[in-house]
Protein backbone atom coordinates (compact mmCIF):
# COMPACT_ATOMS: atom_id res chain seq x y z
CA UNK A 1 0.00 0.00 0.00
CA UNK A 2 2.66 2.52 1.10
CA UNK A 3 6.42 2.09 0.93
CA UNK A 4 9.53 4.15 1.42
CA UNK A 5 12.80 2.81 0.08
CA UNK A 6 16.28 3.85 1.22
CA UNK A 7 14.90 7.11 2.58
CA UNK A 8 17.19 9.58 4.32
CA UNK A 9 16.44 13.05 5.62
CA UNK A 10 19.05 15.70 6.40
CA UNK A 11 18.10 19.10 7.81
CA UNK A 12 20.46 22.04 7.34
CA UNK A 13 20.98 24.51 10.18
CA UNK A 14 23.19 27.12 8.59
CA UNK A 15 26.33 25.26 7.54
CA UNK A 16 25.56 22.31 9.80
CA UNK A 17 23.86 19.18 8.46
CA UNK A 18 21.65 17.32 10.93
CA UNK A 19 20.69 13.76 9.89
CA UNK A 20 17.19 12.82 11.04
CA UNK A 21 16.57 9.65 9.01
CA UNK A 22 19.20 7.26 7.68
CA UNK A 23 18.51 4.87 4.78
CA UNK A 24 15.13 3.63 6.00
CA UNK A 25 13.07 1.12 4.03
CA UNK A 26 9.57 0.36 5.28
CA UNK A 27 6.42 -1.15 3.77
CA UNK A 28 2.99 -0.54 5.29
CA UNK A 29 0.29 -3.05 4.42
CA UNK A 30 -3.38 -2.30 3.95
CA UNK A 31 -5.34 -2.65 7.19
CA UNK A 32 -2.29 -2.50 9.47
CA UNK A 33 -2.15 -0.60 12.73
CA UNK A 34 1.54 0.22 12.85
CA UNK A 35 3.25 1.78 15.85
CA UNK A 36 6.52 3.70 15.42
CA UNK A 37 8.48 3.91 18.67
CA UNK A 38 11.81 5.34 19.75
CA UNK A 39 13.54 7.81 21.99
CA UNK A 40 13.22 11.56 21.56
CA UNK A 41 15.24 12.57 18.50
CA UNK A 42 15.24 9.09 16.99
CA UNK A 43 13.45 10.25 13.83
CA UNK A 44 9.89 9.09 14.59
CA UNK A 45 8.08 12.28 13.57
CA UNK A 46 10.34 12.78 10.56
CA UNK A 47 9.48 9.29 9.33
CA UNK A 48 5.77 9.93 9.85
CA UNK A 49 5.90 13.23 7.96
CA UNK A 50 7.64 11.58 5.01
CA UNK A 51 5.19 8.67 4.97
CA UNK A 52 2.32 11.18 5.09
CA UNK A 53 3.71 13.23 2.17
CA UNK A 54 3.99 16.29 4.41
CA UNK A 55 7.76 16.29 3.96
CA UNK A 56 10.09 14.83 1.33
CA UNK A 57 13.20 12.72 1.91
CA UNK A 58 16.60 14.14 1.01
CA UNK A 59 17.25 10.81 -0.68
CA UNK A 60 15.07 7.79 -1.39
CA UNK A 61 11.72 6.87 -2.90
CA UNK A 62 8.09 6.95 -1.75
CA UNK A 63 5.52 4.64 -3.33
CA UNK A 64 1.75 4.80 -2.84
CA UNK A 65 -0.17 1.89 -4.35
CA UNK A 66 2.91 1.13 -6.45
CA UNK A 67 3.24 4.67 -7.84
CA UNK A 68 6.29 6.83 -7.13
CA UNK A 69 4.82 9.93 -5.43
CA UNK A 70 8.01 11.38 -4.00
CA UNK A 71 8.72 13.82 -6.82
CA UNK A 72 5.18 15.02 -7.51
CA UNK A 73 4.43 18.74 -7.39
CA UNK A 74 3.09 20.04 -4.10
CA UNK A 75 -0.34 20.77 -5.60
CA UNK A 76 -0.70 17.11 -6.57
CA UNK A 77 0.66 15.90 -3.23
CA UNK A 78 -1.82 18.15 -1.45
CA UNK A 79 -4.69 16.60 -3.38
CA UNK A 80 -3.46 13.10 -2.53
CA UNK A 81 -3.28 14.04 1.15
CA UNK A 82 -6.83 15.38 1.14
CA UNK A 83 -8.30 12.43 -0.76
CA UNK A 84 -6.46 9.45 0.65
CA UNK A 85 -4.85 10.44 3.97
CA UNK A 86 -5.93 11.70 7.36
CA UNK A 87 -3.82 13.30 10.09
CA UNK A 88 -4.01 13.51 13.88
CA UNK A 89 -1.48 15.71 15.68
CA UNK A 90 -0.61 15.85 19.37
CA UNK A 91 -1.72 19.50 19.61
CA UNK A 92 -5.14 18.70 18.04
CA UNK A 93 -4.86 21.48 15.38
CA UNK A 94 -8.55 22.40 15.55
CA UNK A 95 -9.70 25.83 14.34
CA UNK A 96 -10.81 27.73 17.43
CA UNK A 97 -13.62 29.65 15.72
CA UNK A 98 -15.30 26.54 14.30
CA UNK A 99 -17.58 24.11 16.12
CA UNK A 100 -16.67 20.44 16.47
CA UNK A 101 -18.98 19.63 13.55
CA UNK A 102 -17.47 22.35 11.34
CA UNK A 103 -13.93 21.24 12.19
CA UNK A 104 -14.77 17.67 11.20
CA UNK A 105 -16.32 18.44 7.82
CA UNK A 106 -13.81 21.13 6.79
CA UNK A 107 -11.51 18.77 4.79
CA UNK A 108 -14.53 17.41 2.87
CA UNK A 109 -15.71 20.95 2.17
CA UNK A 110 -12.25 21.74 0.80
CA UNK A 111 -12.68 18.90 -1.71
CA UNK A 112 -15.92 20.45 -2.94
CA UNK A 113 -18.24 17.69 -1.77
CA UNK A 114 -21.99 18.30 -1.41
CA UNK A 115 -22.87 20.02 1.92
CA UNK A 116 -25.48 17.43 2.91
CA UNK A 117 -23.04 14.61 2.16
CA UNK A 118 -20.17 15.99 4.24
CA UNK A 119 -22.39 17.19 7.10
CA UNK A 120 -24.08 13.80 7.37
CA UNK A 121 -20.69 12.11 7.27
CA UNK A 122 -19.34 14.41 9.99
CA UNK A 123 -22.34 13.75 12.24
CA UNK A 124 -21.93 10.00 11.78
CA UNK A 125 -18.25 10.20 12.71
CA UNK A 126 -18.85 12.37 15.78
CA UNK A 127 -21.39 9.80 16.88
CA UNK A 128 -18.82 7.05 16.28
CA UNK A 129 -16.26 8.77 18.55
CA UNK A 130 -18.87 9.48 21.23
CA UNK A 131 -19.22 13.22 20.72
CA UNK A 132 -22.56 13.67 19.01
CA UNK A 133 -23.81 15.75 21.95
CA UNK A 134 -20.79 18.05 21.62
CA UNK A 135 -20.99 18.77 17.90
CA UNK A 136 -22.01 22.43 18.38
CA UNK A 137 -19.29 23.12 20.95
CA UNK A 138 -16.17 25.17 20.17
CA UNK A 139 -12.76 23.63 20.90
CA UNK A 140 -12.33 25.72 24.07
CA UNK A 141 -15.51 24.12 25.41
CA UNK A 142 -14.07 20.62 25.03
CA UNK A 143 -11.52 18.71 27.09
CA UNK A 144 -8.18 17.71 25.57
CA UNK A 145 -9.38 14.15 25.04
CA UNK A 146 -12.57 15.34 23.39
CA UNK A 147 -10.63 17.67 21.09
CA UNK A 148 -8.40 14.79 20.03
CA UNK A 149 -11.42 12.63 19.24
CA UNK A 150 -12.79 15.48 17.13
CA UNK A 151 -9.44 15.50 15.32
CA UNK A 152 -9.77 11.75 14.72
CA UNK A 153 -13.26 12.22 13.28
CA UNK A 154 -11.90 14.99 11.05
CA UNK A 155 -9.13 12.68 9.84
CA UNK A 156 -11.79 10.14 8.80
CA UNK A 157 -14.19 12.49 7.01
CA UNK A 158 -12.83 11.95 3.48
CA UNK A 159 -12.76 8.17 3.95
CA UNK A 160 -8.95 8.00 3.84
CA UNK A 161 -7.01 4.88 3.06
CA UNK A 162 -4.57 5.66 5.85
CA UNK A 163 -4.41 7.80 9.00
CA UNK A 164 -1.19 9.17 10.50
CA UNK A 165 -1.19 10.04 14.20
CA UNK A 166 1.84 11.79 15.70
CA UNK A 167 1.99 11.24 19.49
CA UNK A 168 -1.83 11.50 19.71
CA UNK A 169 -1.87 10.97 23.50
CA UNK A 170 1.17 13.06 24.45
CA UNK A 171 -0.84 15.99 25.86
CA UNK A 172 -3.48 13.88 27.59
CA UNK A 173 -3.86 12.24 30.98
CA UNK A 174 -3.87 8.43 31.11
CA UNK A 175 -7.66 8.05 30.97
CA UNK A 176 -8.12 10.42 28.03
CA UNK A 177 -5.11 8.87 26.29
CA UNK A 178 -6.62 5.41 26.64
CA UNK A 179 -9.90 6.65 25.16
CA UNK A 180 -8.06 8.12 22.16
CA UNK A 181 -6.07 4.94 21.52
CA UNK A 182 -9.19 2.80 21.86
CA UNK A 183 -10.95 5.08 19.36
CA UNK A 184 -8.13 4.64 16.82
CA UNK A 185 -8.13 0.88 17.44
CA UNK A 186 -11.91 0.73 16.95
CA UNK A 187 -11.65 2.63 13.65
CA UNK A 188 -8.93 0.28 12.46
CA UNK A 189 -11.00 -2.80 13.25
CA UNK A 190 -14.43 -1.55 12.18
CA UNK A 191 -13.60 0.75 9.25
CA UNK A 192 -10.52 -1.29 8.18
CA UNK A 193 -8.57 1.98 7.96
CA UNK A 194 -4.80 1.62 7.95
CA UNK A 195 -3.32 3.55 10.89
CA UNK A 196 0.28 4.56 11.53
CA UNK A 197 0.92 6.16 14.89
CA UNK A 198 3.98 7.44 16.71
CA UNK A 199 4.30 6.88 20.44
CA UNK A 200 6.92 6.92 23.19
CA UNK A 201 4.57 5.13 25.61
CA UNK A 202 5.29 1.39 25.79
CA UNK A 203 1.69 0.70 26.86
CA UNK A 204 0.44 1.89 23.45
CA UNK A 205 2.10 -0.96 21.58
CA UNK A 206 -0.71 -3.33 22.63
CA UNK A 207 -2.99 -1.57 20.16
CA UNK A 208 -0.63 -2.20 17.24
CA UNK A 209 -0.50 -5.10 14.83
CA UNK A 210 3.21 -4.32 14.35
CA UNK A 211 5.83 -2.19 16.08
CA UNK A 212 8.76 -0.50 14.33
CA UNK A 213 11.52 0.95 16.51
CA UNK A 214 13.91 3.73 15.52
CA UNK A 215 17.28 4.61 16.93
CA UNK A 216 19.40 7.44 15.53
CA UNK A 217 17.31 7.56 12.37
CA UNK A 218 17.51 3.84 11.63
CA UNK A 219 15.09 0.97 12.10
CA UNK A 220 16.39 -1.44 14.75
CA UNK A 221 15.39 -5.06 15.10
CA UNK A 222 15.19 -5.11 18.88
CA UNK A 223 14.16 -2.73 21.61
CA UNK A 224 17.20 -0.49 22.38
CA UNK A 225 18.72 -1.13 25.81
Amino acid sequence: MLKIKNASKIYKLGDVEVPALNNVTLTIKEGEMLCIMGRSGSGKSTLLRILGLIDSPTKGKIYLSGKDVGKLKEKVRSRIRLETMGYVFQEYALLSELTALENVYLPAKMLGRWPKEYKDRAITLLDAVGLLNRMKHLPRQLSGGQQQRVAIARAMVNKPEIIFADEPTANLDSKAGKNVMETLYWLNKNYKTTIVFVSHDESDKKYASRVVRLLDGRIVKRKPI
